[in-house]
This record gives structure tokens, sequence and C-alpha cells, in this order.
């Protein structure tokens, strides 16, 4: 089993990650999803965070080798953030949704040094536009933003498009794909619902018109 298949097994058996696309799950947005992630639930299972963390410090290691900070988005990033820096022995920051309306203001909480290399650990990734406002602080601040790293993206094309407008590399554990093929050969899902899981990827506005 690869990598990508053992965390997609894991987000499943933990039920991180929710599949219905018979009855489908409402997001904050207020979109329509056949699928529902939610890998703050990793936190509570020891075996399931550390498999996580040794993974995201080999795929920084190997794909991200000149960094030097390790950054999480608060405030689902930050636990894997600060696994992950631990286990690479490097510094670790995290970076709030907006700046601290109070004190000195801070947005970017921990040591930054400007030029400093820094990857980004996000949760999940769907349209990317938190994990990249977040990658706009650091480089306001002065850090060179090497990429994103995350633990599951949904493949939606406007993330896809979103990463690549920004010019920021983005890299994850699993994904969508893997999740949902592993989901398929366990039985998890039917045909029927693995072809409105795809529509959904395609068009997750229209998916179930």
């Amino acid at each position: 089993m690869t990598t990508k298949q053992s965390i997609a097994k894991h987000l499943l058996d933990i039920e991180a990650v929710s599949l219905s696309p018979s009855k489908p799950f409402t997001w904050a947005s207020g979109l329509k999803s056949p699928i529902y992630c939610d890998n703050r639930i990793t936190m509570s299972y020891p075996i399931v965070r550390k498999e996580i963390a040794k993974s995201m410090a080999e795929l920084i290691k190997t794909d991200y080798p000149d960094a030097e900070v390790i950054a999480g988005t608060a405030t689902a990033g930050i636990p894997h953030a600060a696994w992950a820096a631990d286990i690479l022995d490097l510094p670790m920051i995290y970076i709030r949704g907006k700046a601290k309306e109070h004190g000195k203001g801070n947005q970017i909480e921990g040591r930054l040094l400007p030029g400093q290399k820094v990857v980004v650990i996000e949760d999940l990734i769907s349209t990317g536009v938190s994990v990249l406002e977040a990658a706009s602080a650091l480089i306001s601040s002065g850090a060179i933003v090497l990429g994103v790293a995350a633990i599951f993206t949904y493949e939606l094309p406007k993330g896809i498009e979103n990463f690549k407008k920004n010019q920021v590399s983005m890299r994850t554990l699993t994904d969508y794909t893997t999740l949902t093929e592993l989901a398929l050969e366990t039985s998890a899902i039917s045909n029927e619902e693995m072809t409105l899981l795809k529509k959904w990827k395609q068009d997750p506005i229209h998916w179930n018109d």
C-alpha cells in the first residue's frame, strides 16, 4: 500500500472523511457536497497522527529540502505543523486568519526572520483561498514561501487554478481520487455512488442537478 493509500485508509477508518453521495452534506459556503472532511479528528488517534507527521516530514524533506521554518495555518494546520517541525528539528510558526486587534497586532506568531524559507502546512485543500492568504502574509513579512503541504485535497478545479494563478507549489499526502478509489475497492461505496463522486469533483456546483 502506498503512502497516499495508507493515509486515505486512515481517514476513512476514523471517519475523518465521510462519503454520502445520496444524502449530501452542506458546507459552510452553502455548497452541497457528497464528501465531508474534518481532519481535526486525526488529533485524537495517536497512530494516525504519528503517521501523518512522519509522512509530512518525509514529503517536506523530499519536495522542499531547503525549508528553514515550518508554518501552520490557524487553527487546523497548527498541530500538524508542530509535529512535523519536531521531527525535522526546524523552527515552527503559525499564521492567524487575520492580525490580532490588540497587543502587537501580530498575524504571524513565532520568530520569523526576513528571507527565511518557509513551508506552510494545512490540513485540507478545497479552493485554497485561506492557505494562499496565509502564504501571502508570509511573503509580505519578507519570507520565501517554498510551497504548501497538506494532508488531503479535494482536487477541485478552482483550487488547482488558484494555486497556479498565485504561483504557489502544493503537495498533499493523499487526495480525493485515491480516497474514492479505495472506498470503491473496499465496497464502502457503490459504482453508482462513485459516478456521482466523480461528477462532483469535475463540477461541484451542478453535479447533482
